[in-house]
């Protein structure tokens, strides 16, 4: 599942280029729309490893939310919260198709909640005038 790291790619997510962009989206919004896209990304994970098979019980949930916590610690932007860091671990260790199919749907749902917001401090900003 995991792949190693390679001399071309500084994180594991930049090999694909729209999870790379779409985690640095992520990276850059603020707590509340990370967690919120969080909880949907594991809600979306655990659908696509069970429909690929990956997941056949709540073990193998368990251990992909487990691995990567004790071999680095929690120096990474997404090990913060601890909702963020167990969508993100979660997807490291999913399948390069569950990965890739997952990419599209994090991305829409980070830029849908970027764009609510902006619409939500619009409405607020109407209505202080």
């Amino acid at each position: 599942m995991k792949e190693e790291y390679s001399e071309n790619y500084r994180r594991w997510y930049d090999k694909d280029p729209l999870l790379s962009k779409t985690m640095h989206t992520l990276e850059n919004s603020d707590d509340e729309t990370q967690i919120k896209v969080a909880l949907n990304l594991i809600k979306i994970l655990i659908e696509h490893n069970i429909s690929e098979n990956t997941y056949t019980g709540v073990e193998d949930m368990l251990s992909a939310v487990e691995d990567g916590l004790v071999e680095r610690g929690n120096n990474r932007w997404y090990d913060l919260d601890t909702t963020v860091r167990t969508a993100i671990n979660m997807l490291e260790n999913s399948p390069a198709v569950v990965q890739k199919a997952v990419a599209k749907e994090m991305a829409k749902m980070v830029v849908d909640k970027i764009k609510e917001d902006k619409d939500e401090q619009e409405a607020e900003e109407e209505e202080n005038l």
